[in-house]
């Protein structure tokens, strides 16, 4: 999405009628190919390191340390058979501990360089290095009404509503579940329902949870009917299991276990989640932080990779922050940019494919504190080269309220982050040195309307969707708008017009013919 740049002298600006520049604006607002759009997907992060080379060694020998000697707790038998096969070790005190050259072999061995599907291939995502993509993730109770100012709970018709927003937005790559359907009483008709919503809304990868392992074998049916056969679903797996198999600190999580057993012998990549709090169920120490959320993650992939060696796993090292003088979490924290950052650069230095939590502002609306707070921990985020950066989208009062204006609003935002991901291209022709001399010997003195500046306006610069970037006379003329209202008016175009149709009705009505407690209305998916 694209608008047009403000002329940028005053003679100009008033030499050309409003029709010549509403005309300019529309071709420009045209969308880009990738090649030439200058922000898209994959782009290379990894400039900003918080950790230096001797922290990343110190860090990584406190985890061995850590999982050697400490271990985990309550672990399910199919969890304690699994890993007692690999060469894990039952301690007298009933906990689970790893030799180290069983971490390091582990870590050797499991499945790197993978792709994350989409429904439409076009959203694939190769998750590997320090590629960056950004998309949603959360389990908010709310939904942020910032038309009366207010949180309602929130319902399953959000759920579909956010996944079609998304659906629209360029900058925002992938769909994982942001929001629990407070309509939905029943654990399994929740799991159902939200896995249903997510994928009839959007073809981008998506994320979800399950409660129970129970509710999984449902979830797989509709999986592989919309794939087209289980084989297609294996070959192409375009949703992913965000497991938070452990309880922090270090103990596994019975149900969550039996969760990541049942997505891996169906076929479905699993983010591995650590979502440890500073202070709280994790040290208060950042550096400590990441060292518990590191070894957490290693002793899931562990306990993947001896379920089925080389299944495709997010490392999801998601330590959270703590305001210490209330215990309440910070997530839009600076403290909060600095442990995602240096979380990526762990999944780096192990070289797997790392994803951890951005942009959960602490405000609740989308007001200035939103942006700061969202601005700070994305951009940090991308520019360390996380490969998927979670919650970076919509996201309000630390996970506990999500706003589909803050969608649109944010896609701008993420847009901003990744043009500088992208960094500085310094090449022969970027010096300008030709068109330096050419404007200074025997041009007019200025660079507008040279061909240097209009070859590289679209493809150098990146340009926001709704962002306000008008003279005061021309804002004055349009209506005094500010971004929310904008953003507002942008939704209801959304969620009036767009409704995916990539599940057909055939297979829509095999659905719900198996599956009865499918309850979004076909009316709200405007059928």
């Amino acid at each position: 999405m694209s608008v047009a740049i403000e002329e940028a002298s005053p003679s100009i600006h008033q030499s050309r009628r409003s029709g010549g520049r509403e005309a300019r604006r529309t071709v420009r607002a045209a969308p880009l190919s990738d090649d030439i759009n200058p922000v898209r997907p994959g782009l290379e992060g990894g400039r900003y390191r918080p950790l230096s080379d001797a922290d990343l060694d110190s860090i990584h020998e406190a985890v061995l340390t850590v999982l050697e000697t400490v271990g985990f707790a309550n672990a399910i038998p199919t969890c304690h058979e699994a890993l007692m096969r690999v060469g894990a070790e039952h301690g007298a005190d009933g906990r689970i501990r790893f030799p180290r050259r069983l971490v390091l072999e582990t870590i050797r061995t499991a499945a790197r360089h993978f792709t994350l599907h989409g429904q439409d291939p076009r959203h694939d995502m190769v998750v590997q290095g320090k590629r960056v993509h950004y998309g949603t993730a959360g389990a908010a109770v709310h939904l942020v009404d910032v038309e009366k100012r207010e949180y309602r709970e929130s319902l399953l018709q959000d759920i579909y509503d956010a996944a079609r927003i998304v659906d629209r937005m360029d900058n925002i790559h992938f769909f994982q579940r942001p929001m629990v359907p407070r309509d939905m009483v029943d654990p399994a008709d929740m799991d159902l329902n939200t896995l249903y919503a997510c994928v009839s809304g959007t073809t981008k990868h998506v994320g979800t949870s399950f409660t129970v392992r129970e509710n999984v074998a449902p979830a797989l049916d509709i999986l592989y009917a919309i794939a087209g056969g289980e084989e297609n679903f294996r070959a192409r797996p375009f949703v992913s299991n965000s497991n938070c198999f452990v309880v922090p600190p270090m103990k596994f999580a019975e149900d969550a276990c039996g969760v990541l057993e049942a997505c891996v012998e169906g076929g479905i990549p699993i983010l591995l989640l650590s979502a440890g709090q500073a202070g709280a169920t994790a040290p208060a120490a950042i550096a400590g932080a990441v060292v518990q959320a590191v070894a957490e993650v290693l002793a899931g992939l562990i306990y993947v990779n001896a379920i089925k060696p080389g299944h495709p796993c997010i490392f999801g090292t998601w330590p959270f922050v703590s305001d210490l003088r209330t215990g309440a979490m910070s997530g839009g924290s600076g403290e909060q940019a600095l442990l995602t950052a240096a979380c990526a650069q762990m999944a780096q230095y192990y070289d797997l494919p790392g994803g951890s939590a951005a942009g959960m502002a602490d405000s609740k609306l989308p007001d200035v504190q939103s942006g700061y707070e969202k601005g700070i921990t994305d951009v940090m985020a991308g520019l360390s080269g996380l490969n998927l950066v979670y919650e970076s989208a919509g996201m309000h009062a630390s996970l506990l309220g999500f706003c589909l204006e803050s969608l649109i609003i944010d896609n701008d935002m993420i847009g901003q982050c990744l043009r500088c991901v992208r960094g500085i291209e310094v090449s022969d022709a970027a010096l300008s040195i030709d068109a330096i001399t050419d404007v200074c010997l025997n041009g007019p003195g200025h660079y507008l309307g040279h061909t240097q500046t209009l070859t590289l306006m679209q493809t150098e610069y990146f340009y926001p969707a709704i962002a306000d970037r008008f003279s005061p006379k021309e804002w004055n003329e349009k209506g005094r708008l500010d971004i929310l209202q904008r953003a507002i008016a942008e939704k209801y175009r959304i969620l009036a017009t767009h409704f995916p149709r990539h599940v057909s009705r055939d297979v829509d009505d095999g659905l719900r013919a198996r599956h009865p407690n499918i309850y979004l209305p076909r009316k709200a998916m405007g059928w």
